[in-house]
């Protein structure tokens, strides 16, 4: 059955009706094109059609175009993939390129048949594309439509012309936004922005009327048009020429090299603005091309979209678990934490009951929701009456009768074993029982926390990251008693709520802090060795990390830091090995430098919190002479103390999916988003260069970098992580 399908009216205007009947939204494959090429020949041959519209079937428009197909791109011509990459996208240029001219003789520029687009919603990517190759675009007045190109966000760009269009026809300054960005805007905002050109109640007569009274001007693109001179200046321009050495510093500074869809756009951009219209077209295809064709788009695309979207779509869900949406959530703790987990219950419009010891507490995590609110409406983001359901979802006391009814529990108290049992001892005095209870611990085995329960089935461990309403990640952690109805539940919880869900065993650190730690250890083990600091937090944001280790170990808190380096000395004895990075982080603490809440850590700050650069202290006591290291080693010592755990993860079990690894990293730590992933980005240097680099770094700083087994048998067979665990 065909994606498009096509009718006309009486007075000659045909429909083109985009309808992807086995999907909620319209994304675009390789046979919707071939689908739509058709009927736009037919619109143009048949004689007794005068304008077309295109539009869709759904709410919205279109979610852009189906990425699986882009990710496979490469597989059409295998001995070429360039090529094939190539061709296909030129014939999508082509398909676009036939809807902009509509069959009207070039030279005269007469004789076209008007194309209109109709975008009843949302409109992204490539449903943004198509309705720009259209003479004009009317989008229905709706406020929560959102139109954009977001490309940009999964590792690629506007590929099917929208680089190209939208410059020309906004300029380089007034496309940026939307091309390196990803900016999303609503109808109102898009038209006042120049990237539609109108906003009606009545989108489909509107357009009729538009088709009924053109004229062979109105079908004439301003680039295709004599004397086109881009807005705000080609290259060449003395204005243009600014415009673009301020685009190329603002690339370079926010990307620093490692995202090449970023770099391969502004070169598309740039290129094309020097030539005629077509030939830009193939000039945004080679550089498309070149995206597709790097490894780290793709694995973007994988973990960012393929594999992201599998997990909140429940691909690791237990089988023959019926459907345990929530209800009813109990939360125990109303502290930064507690707090922020009842909003985001309460906003994906679950009841709250939002427990702590004294009333005042429960009234201040109560009233953080409220806040939250009060920001919201400022910035016209919700709007009072939204506030007030939001908030009468949530049941802030101290009495824990009121947990009767709730299907989950969530602790988050203190982390303390002795506090967390007695909560849950008092809590499965009141509740059903049916109800599940989770923990929000971040590094106490569940499985012990589990002991304190007389139902260890229904035990589990829900995982937040901080602040919660910012995150997208949420850590499952699987005790060694739980049953498959607590995962079951904690998945649908969690697919409520919208985020994205990973399932892990359990183990010290589970899995996202397991790796985040070594990496700060890592950082300030440089540190004790008399490593510049600045090379540090330089080296790991070269390679796409958001914040250095030092940052990082700032933002946290330093005393955290020393508690959980305590806490593992105790519990591992003599396998604990990080006192170099404890020495340098103790004497910070003994200094009173606790990080960023203390405006003082391994940054000095202003008086407003601001961070203002590494404290000269630091350097006065461990900077040494002839003491920096290579780039390189500075780089690889970063990311292999991350991908090394998570390799260790995988193989010890406590990881049970490589789209978990990958997917969790980025979303839970930001580990370098570019590479998709830490497993995706050893499949990118290979597992024999990867196994050899190990030997490298354990012969040159020490054990903790030895190769692990399963490592050392993929690189003897030559395997990837995807080739095997796929």
């Amino acid at each position: 059955m065909s994606d498009f399908i096509k009718t006309q009216d009486d007075d000659g205007v045909a429909i083109i009706t985009w309808n992807c009947v086995d999907r909620p939204m319209n994304v675009m494959s390789e046979q919707g094109f071939s689908d739509l090429n058709a009927l736009v020949d037919d619109c143009i041959a048949d004689d007794t059609i005068y304008g077309v519209i295109i539009t869709s079937a759904k709410k919205d428009f279109a979610a852009g175009m189906d990425l699986g197909v882009i990710a496979k791109t490469k597989e059409k011509n295998p001995e070429n993939p360039a090529q094939g990459c190539f061709e296909m996208v030129m014939q999508i240029h082509q398909i676009l390129r036939k809807i902009e001219l509509a069959g009207m003789d070039f030279k005269s520029k007469k004789g076209g048949k008007p194309f209109v687009a109709v975008l009843p919603g949302t409109a992204l990517g490539i449903g943004l594309e198509i309705p720009l190759a259209c003479h004009h675009i009317i989008a229905s007045n709706n406020s929560k439509a959102k139109i954009g190109l977001p490309e940009i966000k999964v590792g690629i760009f506007p590929g099917a012309g929208g680089t190209t269009r939208l410059v020309r026809k906004m300029g380089a300054m007034g496309a940026s936004p939307f091309l390196l960005e990803g900016k999303l805007s609503n109808p109102s905002a898009a038209k006042a922005a120049g990237l539609i050109d109108a906003v009606s109640d009545q989108p489909l007569a509107d357009a009729k009327s538009w088709i009924l009274a053109a004229t062979d001007a109105d079908l004439v693109k301003v680039w295709d048009a004599k004397g086109y001179k881009m807005p705000g200046g080609a290259p060449y321009h003395p204005a243009g020429f600014m415009t673009f050495v301020g685009a190329s510093a603002m690339v370079n500074g926010n990307t620093l090299g490692v995202y090449p869809a970023a770099k391969a756009l502004l070169s598309a951009v740039y290129e094309g603005a020097l030539v005629p219209f077509d030939t830009a077209l193939k000039i945004e295809a080679r550089h498309f091309t070149s995206v597709l064709v790097n490894p780290s788009s793709s694995n973007m695309i994988r973990s960012l979209f393929l594999n992201k979207g599998a997990l909140e779509k429940g691909a690791v869900r237990p089988d023959g678990i019926p459907d345990q949406s929530v209800q009813k959530v109990g939360i125990m703790g109303a502290g930064m934490m507690g707090a922020g987990i009842a909003l985001v219950t309460a906003q994906a419009g679950i009841d709250v009951v939002l427990i702590d010891q004294v009333q005042d507490s429960a009234d201040k995590g109560k009233a953080y929701v409220a806040s939250y609110c009060d920001k919201g409406i400022k910035r016209k983001k919700t709007t009072l009456e939204q506030k007030t359901a939001l908030l009468d979802r949530i049941n802030a006391t101290t009495n824990y009768a009121a947990l009767a009814d709730c299907d989950l529990i969530i602790e988050a108290v203190f982390e303390d074993p002795d506090v967390k049992a007695e909560v849950t001892k008092n809590v499965e005095a009141v509740i059903n029982s049916d109800c599940i209870f989770a923990t929000n611990t971040s590094t106490l085995p569940i499985s012990d926390l589990a002991k304190a329960s007389s139902r260890p089935e229904q035990f589990i461990g829900i995982h937040f990251f901080s602040p919660v309403e910012k995150m997208l990640l949420v850590e499952i952690i699987k005790g060694q008693s739980t049953g498959d109805r607590a995962v079951a539940k904690a998945l649908d919880y969690v697919r409520q709520i919208r985020k994205t869900p990973i399932v892990v065993n359990d183990a010290r650190f589970f899995y996202a802090n397991r790796c985040i730690i070594p990496y700060i250890n890592e950082g300030i083990r440089m540190v004790k060795e008399g490593v510049e600091p600045a090379l540090i937090e330089n080296a790991a944001k070269l390679m796409g990390m958001p914040l250095g280790p030092l940052q990082l170990n700032d933002e946290t808190s330093i005393d955290l830091g020393v508690k959980i380096a305590k806490a593992t000395k105790a519990a591992i004895g003599d396998a604990y090995d990080n006192e170099d990075a404890d020495e340098v982080m103790f004497w910070l603490f003994d200094q009173g430098r606790l990080g960023r809440k203390s405006a003082a850590g391994f940054y000095e700050y202003d008086d407003r919190g601001k961070r203002i650069g590494i404290w000269q202290g630091l350097r006065e006591q461990y900077i040494k002479e002839d003491a920096n290291l290579d780039l390189l080693d500075v780089q690889h010592r970063l990311m292999f103390a991350q991908v090394l755990e998570a390799v260790r993860a995988l193989e010890e079990g406590v990881l049970l999916d490589v789209r978990e690894g990958d997917v969790g990293a980025i979303l839970g730590w930001g580990f370098a988003p570019w590479s998709g992933g830490p497993l995706s980005w050893f499949d990118m240097l290979g597992s024999g260069y990867a196994t050899a680099r190990c030997d490298e770094l354990e012969a040159a700083y020490g054990v903790r970098f030895t190769a692990p087994n399963l490592l050392r048998e993929m690189a003897k067979e030559g395997e990837a992580f995807y080739d095997r665990f796929s």
